[in-house]
Formats: structure tokens, C-alpha cells, sequence
């Protein structure tokens, strides 16, 4: 794998992280290529919006009247603040479940003080503060509305997920015999090549280009990319990465970071990439520390962010290092460059 990013201490390299970048078209063709594209990875928590979709297809989401700001919360990875762990109860209430439904596990909120009130007030986390508990109460309404069984939802066996495999392999170009393995929150996760990944999200921010996607699912992915980019803040939450990539891109693209540092983005069909574009990122040592400089200085190199958008988004792109009198001692930086082949010199 290719050096994609140098953390610098003065004129000293102190380390690289080496990963790999790939853009495709709906259609496959090749856009930006950086390293062994055809690596298998994990697709953790990148392909929520696609696990999404069934919600929608389902009916399920209609039949209990879900909106726009609700079908984010099911594609996020958020922090467990309260505009999030509220909309979850909120869901689960309109579904006739509780937190006892869920499979997804308890974790402390990755908002820190969100959990340092929790832990003042001497009260105890749950399954809600999961960051995957919106994608769980997604797949429950699916189930409730459905009249599936509850029980062992997050089995690979089982028709919500075999329904959601199903999507899946159909965006990404794959068979139904996918490797799976068990996510931190219990749901299946699957090993795919990482240009799969990419031509999921390409045809998810353009699903009409693939004659696999039928209506139901283009009318979905399109309700699942708005509702994304109307409500950056239920999709991960204050100083996510996902976040705030959404805000300042305006419109232009939807992403989801996964476990690993493995990252997906879709860029929506534009003048300059008129069919739009998947990105998937994955660095190999498994550090979010290059996943940033590494999305930013792609996007940037790609003409999909501006300078001004690069700006706003510094402290992901060239995140500053500094030592314990604050000082600014060497900072974390993109070191390759994207040439008109899409490879990376």
C-alpha cells in the first residue's frame, strides 16, 4: 500500500500511514486508483444508508410515518446526545418496543460530555447510546411492519437481513455468497472488495444508472441521500467527521465512516462528474489519525470541495500536533497527489 499521509514533528517524518483510495463510476469505470483496490475489508458501518434502504422499501418506514430527520438517525454512527437517543426511544415508542428489543448492545456516549453528565448524575448508559441503535430500530420497523419475528433480527438467516444482502450485493455488484462476520454492535458486517464499496455508494447517490435498481430502490436511496444531507447532525453529531463533512459540502455528497478506518463517499451527479461518484477509503494500520487528511486531500484534489470547503474542514485535513504547553509542534498531513490517471505520486 502506498504512503498516503506523513505526521511530522518540525522538519522530522515521525510516522506514515499507508492505505488505499478508489473512485468509480455507476458503471465501474475506474476514476482514482491508489494501492490494491480489490483488497478485502470489512464494511462495518459504511453501508448503514444501504442497510436503510428495506426500511423504506418495506413500507415500514411510510407505515409509521418516519421522517426525513428519523431515516438519518438510521444511517448514522452518532454520539448518544440527546437529540439522538430521543429520536430512538421516540421510534422504538411508535413501534410498541423499548431498548429492550435491541440487539445492538450498551456503550457510554463517544460524546464526551454527554457521557460526563451521565456519569454525574450517577445514571447509567444503555443500549440507546449505541451508535448503532438507529440502524437496529430501523431494522425492527422493518420486522414489526413486516410481522417477522423480533427474535434474532440481527442473524444473517434472518429475512431482514437476508432482505438487506440482498440490496447490498445488487448496489455493490456482488454475489449472495458474501464472507460475514459479527459487527461490534451485533449485526452482520461483510468482507468485500473495497471498489465494491465504492460502486455501492456511486449508485446510491445515482441508482437510476443500474438497471438492478428498480424504482422502489432508486425512490429510497434518493429519500436516504436527502434526509442524510438535511440532517447532518442526527448522522453522527457535534465534532463528527461525518458531520461536518455534510455541512460544508452543501448538498454535493453523502459519507459514512466505519470501524477500522474504512470510509465511504457518494458525490452526487454535478457538471463536472455528471453520472456523480463512490469513493471508499481504508487505512491499512486501522487509524482514523489518516483517514481525515486522507478524505479531504481527495476531495479537494478531485475538485468535488473548494478551497474555501477545504478551509472549513481543516482540523480534519491537516490536523495540528501539540505538545503539552500548546504549543504547535508538527502537524498530520496528506502526502500524495492524485495525477491524471488517478494514481497517486
Amino acid at each position: 500500500m502506498p504512503v498516503l499521509v506523513e505526521v511530522t514533528r518540525g522538519a522530522i517524518v515521525e510516522s506514515r500511514h499507508r492505505g488505499v483510495i478508489v473512485a468509480l463510476e455507476p458503471d465501474g469505470r475506474e476514476i482514482i486508483r491508489t494501492g490494491d483496490i480489490h483488497l478485502v475489508t470489512s464494511t462495518r458501518s459504511t453501508i448503514k444508508p444501504i442497510q436503510a434502504i428495506p426500511v423504506i422499501t418495506s413500507g415500514a418506514a411510510d407505515h409509521f410515518n418516519f421522517t426525513p430527520r428519523e431515516i438519518a438517525i438510521i444511517c448514522a454512527s452518532h454520539g448518544g446526545e440527546s437529540i439522538h437517543t430521543e429520536t430512538v426511544t421516540d421510534l422504538l415508542r411508535r413501534l410498541g418496543l423499548d431498548e429492550s428489543a435491541l440487539s445492538c448492545g450498551a456503550h457510554a456516549p463517544s460524546h464526551e460530555p454527554t457521557a460526563r453528565k451521565l456519569e454525574s448524575e450517577g445514571a447509567l448508559f444503555s443500549q440507546i447510546h449505541n451508535n448503532c441503535s438507529g440502524k437496529h430500530t430501523g431494522m425492527l420497523a422493518t420486522a414489526v411492519h413486516c410481522r417477522l419475528s423480533i427474535s434474532g433480527y440481527t442473524s444473517p438467516d434472518h429475512s431482514i437481513q437476508r432482505g438487506i444482502i440482498s440490496v447490498f450485493t445488487r448496489m455493490a455488484g456482488l454475489g449472495d455468497d458474501l464472507p460475514a462476520a459479527i459487527d461490534g454492535c451485533s449485526a452482520p458486517t461483510f468482507g468485500v472488495p473495497l471498489s465494491s464499496l465504492a460502486l455501492a455508494f456511486a449508485r446510491l447517490v445515482n441508482p437510476w444508472s443500474f438497471a438492478e435498481a428498480g424504482s422502489d430502490i432508486g425512490e429510497a436511496a434518493k429519500r436516504i441521500v436527502a434526509a442524510m444531507q438535511s440532517h447532518p447532525e442526527m448522522v453522527g453529531g457535534t465534532g463528527r467527521f461525518d458531520t461536518d463533512l455534510l455541512r460544508v459540502a452543501r448538498g454535493k455528497l453523502v459519507c459514512k465512516v466505519g470501524a477500522e478506518a474504512v470510509y465511504t463517499v457518494g458525490v452526487l451527479p454535478s457538471a463536472q462528474y455528471p453520472r456523480g461518484l463512490g469513493l471508499a477509503f481504508k487505512m491499512e494500520d486501522g487509524s482514523y489519525r489518516g483517514l481525515g487528511p486522507v478524505v479531504i486531500e481527495t476531495l479537494s484534489q478531485l475538485g468535488v470541495l473548494n478551497s474555501a470547503e477545504q478551509q472549513e474542514l481543516v482540523s480534519y485535513h491537516r490536523p495540528t500536533i501539540e505538545n503539552r504547553c500548546q504549543l504547535k509542534v508538527g502537524e498530520v498531513r496528506a502526502a500524495f497527489d492524485l495525477d491524471l490517471n488517478g494514481k497517486a505520486v
